[in-house]
């Protein structure tokens, strides 16, 4: 698990024990806590959305459907699209890399944590 997946585990977390924080609220705490206040890797965009976007759609367990005021929906729709390849295909959390090539469908680009996020919340049991 990366540090954007571990963001994700503790920002979960902190949603299950304090019903008052958003999950934006959640996110940034999080990254506050593991990158540091301001960094370049706690304000990153990309893992950032694909949470939020997750929340939005109602895939975190214990957490209804949203909007989180997202900049980034493409980065939602990467996540969504890994979760139902997820799905289909629970042996894609193996290996990252083919995941994303699935998610991109084959378009060469480099992921950028978003997949971090997803497969740790799978393999922590956290997505419906």
């Amino acid at each position: 698990m990366g540090k954007y997946g571990q963001s994700a585990i503790e920002a979960v977390s902190l949603l299950s024990t304090n019903p008052l924080v958003t999950p934006r609220e959640a996110w940034n705490q999080a990254t506050t806590d593991i990158f540091g206040k301001g960094t370049s890797s706690q304000l990153k965009g990309c893992p950032r959305s694909t949470f939020l976007g997750l929340f939005e759609e109602g895939c975190i367990k214990g957490v209804a459907a949203g909007n989180y005021h997202l900049k980034s929906t493409k980065n939602k729709e990467y996540g969504i699209r890994a979760v139902a390849l997820i799905k289909k295909d629970p042996s894609l959390v193996h290996d990252v890399n083919q995941l994303w090539d699935k998610v991109v469908g084959g378009e060469v680009k480099a992921h950028n944590s978003q997949m971090d996020i997803v497969v740790t919340l799978w393999n922590n049991r956290l997505l419906v």
